[in-house]
């Protein structure tokens, strides 16, 4: 394989114009087929088996509006003291709901509810299935919401699942501040402008590739509208890194005296094949996702890996390309500022830093795993959920709605339970139903039951008398499917179901749990088995995979004391603690994983390829770390800034993904790489490249460290001159 990556290299150097004419010809292609054939993005959380998504199918299939999504505008009398009782707000709020009856997209508009003390009053907004609702619809509610605040004496605030499905959340400050806090990285590291700009070039060119292709990608999987804006906080990070290992291995070859091609060929052979295996881990990792039965985030899943797979092609093939362009022009000051001696990047600091952490092996081991051990601990208090309106900033209407819907009438009307009945013929099921439910000591009250008997549909809205987010609500439903729905059903053919946003987390979180321990297998040995392939060794893989366990869970541990407990919340805007979202354990340890095996893969085949020359396992190490280090940690805060930068955004469950992302690439590049990996591989000495003679024969060969690949001597120039 490193044969034909350097010769792919070396081509791509030597007819630049080639490469890169035949790039732009593959984008414009794209741009006019997706332009022409492109589906839009569809917003789906259906989760097939799940009762709450029996509740909806069974709305679904009666064609009950019901079924669809809702809005809540909520208003409130702007005069102190004043209430829905005087005239002028009464007919305010006539009219108010009179005109939200015409709005695009509405189905239904409820009569208004006014709270007890009259001061607040809420009007339910029905609209369609997911699938005939829209950005449009919520678009159109918004302008309704500014228009109808001009001259009103009424506070109007909006939300609700409307709202949920289609807001999108604002990040382009975040993605700009990671960005610029990535140039500035490298260029502190490198030097040069060019060799800056090149990483960070190269990442938003395939970034926009990769995202231009959602719309046709939809043809095999229904892309959520969300999907590429997850993409694109891995393919930033991941695209910058993987141009980063390659321009760094080139600078080497430059340094050393080769030509120009012949140094983009051979830093292919070498670090384009990390990339290359790198980059298939973190899509193994990725698409393991469809192993968590959530449609919507195997979708999110493949979208991921479109544009990591892109990243890497264009990493191997556009690059080198750009850097036969740019020549020796690249940062030929640099070296001669550095005096970079035999073309070598060891540097003495970390050499020294190798030094240390091995001759204190034990120590280095047994500490930092106990503090990685201790980071972790806070795992056992993890909840899992979702943040709903109450945990937005107070300057969104959202959660203005949720407070005012909350103070008047109570927590739980903000998270309303759908009871959906199969009354098979027998509607007579429908009030006992509804009595049992009211008994509950977790509901507040409910609504006349809806009857549709030539359907054979009945539904009931109740609300628990507990938050959304409370263990409380999560316990109501248990409680109602497991206890009150077969006390009142048993001689019944009759079924009953729960749907509703709030039952509908709470599913997916219990379905995450049951499905997390064979993700997490299935991930792990897949990727042990790429290891093994690529560094032949069991020992590599197997501490590879428990270093990364450990990095993660320090990660999962950072969430719940942030989010949970809320230590330092203020210092990331959070209004409110939270639980951890449903699926984002699932979706961290799919891209955490994947990302640490890049600098692990980029680490180790740098030591092996010292091993190999030297036979050295200690020296190795040293040399290895000495030699990669640079790279990594500037990669690694790069991620960083990038990762941190979505965590600005207003929406708690980006800043969650950012912080949780951002925490464990700090930890697996720092602690673990920089410390854990050196100081074990010290322990293990050459056991470290111990593999059994059958298992040798079996495996396919891999030329990791680009040995195989002889260099045209002649091509060498003088540089260092």
């Amino acid at each position: 394989m490193s044969t034909q990556l350097y010769r792919m290299g070396h081509f791509a150097a030597r007819r630049p114009w080639v490469v890169i004419g035949s790039w732009i010809a593959v984008f414009l292609v794209l741009i006019a087929a997706t332009s022409a054939f492109g589906k839009e993005l569809e917003d789906s959380m259906e989760v097939p088996g799940l009762d709450s998504q029996h509740a909806i199918d069974l709305l679904s299939a009666a064609q009950s509006d019901s079924a669809g999504l809702t809005a809540q505008v909520v208003a409130a009398p702007i005069d102190d003291g004043a209430t829905f009782a005087s005239p002028d707000e009464q007919a305010a709020l006539n009219e108010l709901r009179s005109d939200l009856t015409t709005l695009p997209g509405v189905v239904g508009a409820s009569e208004p509810i006014v709270s007890p003390n009259g001061d607040v009053a809420l009007i339910w907004l029905q609209y369609p299935v997911t699938e005939e609702s829209g950005p449009a619809d919520l678009d159109a509610l918004k302008a309704f919401g500014v228009d109808a605040r001009e001259d009103s004496p009424l506070q109007i605030e909006m939300g609700g699942e409307l709202f949920f499905t289609f807001e999108e959340a604002p990040t382009e400050l975040g993605e700009m501040l990671g960005l610029v806090a990535a140039g500035v990285i490298l260029l502190v590291a490198f030097g040069s402008v060019i060799a800056m700009g090149l990483p960070i070039g190269m990442a938003l060119f395939g970034l926009a590739l990769g995202v231009t292709s959602m719309g046709l990608i939809t043809y095999v999987i229904d892309i959520p509208s969300w999907a590429p804006e997850m993409a694109a906080m891995i393919g930033l990070g991941v695209g910058i890194d993987y141009a980063l290992f390659i321009l760094t291995r080139h600078r080497e070859y430059l340094a050393e005296g080769l030509a120009v091609d012949e140094a983009a060929g051979r830093a292919l052979a070498t670090a384009g094949q990390s990339v290359l295996f790198a980059g298939g881990t973190v899509m193994i990792s990725v698409l393991g996702l469809a192993i968590a039965g959530l449609p919507f985030m195997t979708a999110a899943a493949v979208a991921t890996s479109v544009v990591v797979g892109v990243m890497v092609l264009s990493s191997l093939t556009l690059l080198p390309a750009f850097l036969g362009l740019a020549g020796h022009r690249l940062d030929r000051s640099w070296f001669r500022r550095r005096s970079n001696v035999a073309g070598t990047t060891v540097g003495a600091r970390w050499r020294r830093w190798g030094e240390h952490v091995t001759r204190n092996a034990w120590a280095y081991a047994i500490g930092v795993t106990a503090v990685l051990v201790l980071l972790t601990a806070p795992i056992l208090s993890l909840r899992l959920g979702f943040p709903d309106e109450g945990t937005y900033p107070e300057s969104r209407t959202e959660r203005r709605a949720y407070d005012l819907v909350a103070e008047g009438f109570g927590p739980g009307i903000n998270g309303p339970l759908l009871v959906a009945i199969d009354i098979s013929e027998d509607a007579s099921i429908v009030e006992p139903l509804r009595d049992a439910i009211a008994r509950d000591a977790g509901i507040a009250g409910l609504t006349s039951p809806n009857v549709d008997a030539e359907a054979g549909v009945a539904s009931i809205v109740a609300y628990p008398a507990t938050a959304p987010q409370d263990d409380a609500t999560v316990e109501t439903i248990d409680r109602l499917r497991a206890d009150v729905f077969p006390a009142v059903l048993a001689q019944s053919e009759a079924t009953a179901h729960i749907g509703g946003s709030t039952a509908s987390i709470a599913d997916m979180g219990a379905q995450v749990r049951d499905r997390l321990p064979w993700f997490i297998a299935a991930v792990v040995g897949l990727s042990f088995l790429l290891l093994v392939v690529l560094f032949r060794s069991i020992l590599v893989p197997l501490k590879a995979a428990i270093l990364n366990l450990l990095s993660i869970g320090a990660a999962y541990g950072m969430l719940v004391a942030v989010f949970q407990w809320g230590w330092g919340m203020d210092l990331i805007g959070l209004e409110a603690t939270i639980p951890v979202i449903s699926f984002l354990p699932l979706f961290m340890f799919a891209v955490l994983f994947g990302l640490s095996m890049d600098y692990e893969v980029f680490l180790l085949s740098r030591i092996r390829e010292e091993y190999a020359a030297t036979g050295d396992n200690d020296e190795s190490v040293i040399r290895g770390i000495a030699s990669t280090a640079r790279v990594i940690t500037s990669a690694a805060l790069i991620m960083v800034s990038v990762f941190l930068g979505f965590a600005l955004g207003d929406d708690p469950t980006i800043k969650m993904m950012g912080l949780g992302l951002a925490t464990a690439i700090f930890v697996d590049a720092t602690v673990v790489r920089m410390i854990l990996v050196p100081a074990t591989m010290k322990l293990l000495g050459d056991a470290n490249w111990w593999l059994p003679a059958w298992l040798d024969r079996l495996l396919p060969m891999i030329d990791i460290d680009g040995q195989d690949v002889a260099v045209d001597e002649e091509a060498r120039v003088s540089v260092l001159a």
